[in-house]
C-alpha cells in the first residue's frame, strides 16, 4: 500500500483507509519486517470500531460457535450460520481485509466442496479471502482455491477443528511434531496460501517457521516472533470467563457492562428513567 503523496509505503496498522487491504499488502509488510494485528468480528457494529483503529485484518472466526452462538467449541458452526455474520463485517468496514473462517466439514472432503464453499463465502457475504485448517491433508484443496483467485490463510498447530483428534486443547509441535508442522507450513506456502496462523506452538518453533517462510505468520499463543498477532475480541476485551493463557485482557468490558445494565435497572426500578429530557412533548 502505497501513499499517493510521498509514494511510502502506509503502515498496514493504522494506515489511511483510502481502499480496502489486500493481500499484496500483507506480503508487503512482511517484507518491511512489519508487525501487524488480527481480530476477529462478527457484525457490523463492531467490525466498524476496529476498522476505524487501523485494524488491518478482521477475521470472522469459526470461534462466532461459541462467542455467538454458545456452543462449547467450533464444531457446529455452519457455513449458514457464518455467511451473515460474514457480510455484517465487510458491511460495517472499509479498510479491513475481511477473512472468512470455513467451518468444519464445509472443505475437508475435496477440493471440490471447498471451492463450493469459499465461493459462497466470497459471492454472496463479500468476503475478501478464506481461512481453514490444516497441513498436508487440505493442500488440494489450498491449491484449488488458489487457482480459483481466492486468498486462502493456512491455520497449523492448535487446529480446534480437529480437537477431538488432537486429544484436547494442546500445545502442538513439540518434539517431532514440530518437524512435521514445519514441512506443513512450507508446503503451505508451495501451494500458494498467503499466510499461516500459528496456534498454541512452542515459541521457538514459531521464530523458525516465521523465518524460513517468505509468507507472514499470524500468531495465538506462539510467542513474539510471528509477524501478526490475533485474538477474539471477546477475549481481549475482557468478556470471556476464563480465556487461555495466551490471552492478555486489555479491558474490562464485562465489568463496565454489569455496571452499566444494574444502573440502567436501578433507575427503572427507581421510577428515575427516563426523566423528562428522554420523552417526547
Amino acid at each position: 500500500m502505497s501513499s499517493s503523496v510521498t509514494g511510502r509505503p502506509t503502515a498496514l496498522y493504522g494506515g489511511q483507509a483510502g481502499r480496502r487491504i489486500t493481500v499484496r499488502d500483507i506480503a508487503a509488510a512482511k517484507e518491511r519486517g512489519e508487525k501487524w494485528p488480527m481480530v476477529t468480528a462478527y457484525d457490523a457494529m463492531t467490525a466498524r470500531v476496529f476498522d476505524g483503529a487501523g485494524i488491518p485484518v478482521l477475521l470472522v472466526g469459526d470461534s462466532a460457535a461459541m462467542v455467538v452462538y454458545g456452543y462449547d467449541s467450533t464444531l457446529p458452526v455452519s457455513v449458514d450460520d457464518l455467511m451473515p455474520l460474514t457480510a455484517a463485517v465487510v458491511r460495517g468496514s472499509s479498510r479491513a481485509l475481511v477473512v472468512a473462517d470455513l467451518p468444519f466439514g464445509s472443505y475437508q472432503s475435496s477440493p471440490q466442496q471447498a471451492l463450493e464453499t469459499a465461493v459462497r463465502f466470497m459471492k454472496e457475504a463479500g468476503a475478501h479471502a478464506v481461512k481453514l485448517e490444516g497441513g498436508r491433508r487440505v493442500l488440494p484443496q489450498v491449491e484449488a482455491l488458489v487457482s480459483a483467485g481466492i486468498p486462502v490463510m493456512a491455520h497449523l498447530g492448535l487446529t480446534p477443528q480437529s480437537v477431538n483428534a488432537l486429544g484436547g486443547y494442546r500445545v502442538q509441535g513439540r518434539g517431532q511434531s514440530g518437524d512435521e508442522l514445519m514441512s506443513d507450513a512450507k508446503d503451505l506456502e508451495y501451494a500458494g496460501a498467503f499466510s499461516v496462523v500459528l496456534e498454541c506452538v512452542p515459541s521457538d518453533l514459531a521464530e523458525r517457521v516465521t523465518s524460513s517462510l517468505s509468507i507472514p505468520t499470524i500468531g495465538i499463543g506462539a510467542g513474539p516472533a510471528t509477524d501478526a498477532q490475533v485474538l477474539v475480541w471477546q477475549d481481549l476485551m475482557g468478556l470471556t470467563a476464563r480465556p487461555a493463557k495466551f490471552v492478555k485482557k486489555y479491558s474490562d468490558l464485562a465489568g463496565e457492562m454489569d455496571r452499566a445494565i444494574r444502573a440502567f435497572a436501578d433507575e427503572v426500578t427507581g421510577g428515575v428513567f427516563p426523566a423528562p429530557e428522554h420523552s417526547y412533548h
